[in-house]
């Protein structure tokens, strides 16, 4: 398991856009509201460092979060993070509260397990093609996977493994997947022949050589006519 993201927040009794603006002028944090699970909305504050960080974490836009206002601490998801669009400074945070039963949309990026043990790379010498490398999971917040791995190493020369074949956490979906929406993930394909290019003979060296070959065959025919003298 990946280490949880943990926020520090402090509350906010300031709102409003002047306000805000204090707040991440003067304060040097990022004001945000924490809504949801037939509870309060909560007016916070986070420190700019932590927010950073987090937000450099692929996991801080997909995972359950912990942020902790002094004894409260909340299990929530990133739900928008507003950036100025000129300076791509933070402005503010958007989180909703989670339990264990509520059920989000999340990407789950694909993990493929023993790549160079494959049959078909392995015994038939043919390639990967990786056309999916994320998919959008609906499952519970308290049992979203980190990734979805996927052992490619009974997969033949010709074989693949469809969005339909995947093994997903109990209780997780793919929403909207039928067998019209169904796509390729990854595929054993036959290696491209690779054909060799004529070598090509400059002019110049076609030239030379001619004139290596015409002036071979008069000093022969020279040789030729001495000797019949």
């Amino acid at each position: 398991m990946s280490e949880q993201i943990i926020l520090n927040a402090d509350s906010r009794e300031r709102t409003g856009s002047n306000k805000a603006r204090v707040i991440r002028k003067v304060d040097g944090m990022i004001p945000a509201i924490i809504y949801g699970d037939e509870k309060d909305s909560l007016n916070i504050k986070l420190r700019l460092n932590e927010l950073t960080k987090a937000s450099q974490n692929e996991l801080f836009y997909t995972q359950v979060l912990i942020i902790k206002n002094g004894d409260l601490e909340e299990k929530v998801v990133l739900k928008e993070l507003q950036k100025d669009p000129a300076k791509g400074k933070f402005l503010h945070a958007d989180f909703l509260r989670v339990s264990r039963k509520t059920k989000l949309k999340v990407i789950i990026p694909i993990n493929f397990l023993n790549e160079e043990e494959c049959a078909g790379v392995k015994n038939e010498g043919g390639v990967l093609n990786k056309t999916i490398r994320e998919v959008e999971v609906l499952c519970l917040a308290g049992n979203i996977p980190e990734s979805i791995d996927i052992d490619v190493t009974a997969l033949d020369l010709g074989q693949s493994v469809r969005l339909t074949e995947i093994n997903l956490p109990d209780g997780a979906e793919i929403p909207g997947l039928t067998e019209e929406t169904d796509q390729m993930v990854i595929s054993v394909n036959a290696p491209r022949a690779v054909e060799e290019e004529p070598e090509v003979i400059e002019g110049d060296e076609v030239s030379e050589e001619t004139d290596s070959a015409e002036a071979s065959e008069e000093n022969n025919a020279d040789n030729e006519g001495s000797e019949e003298s």
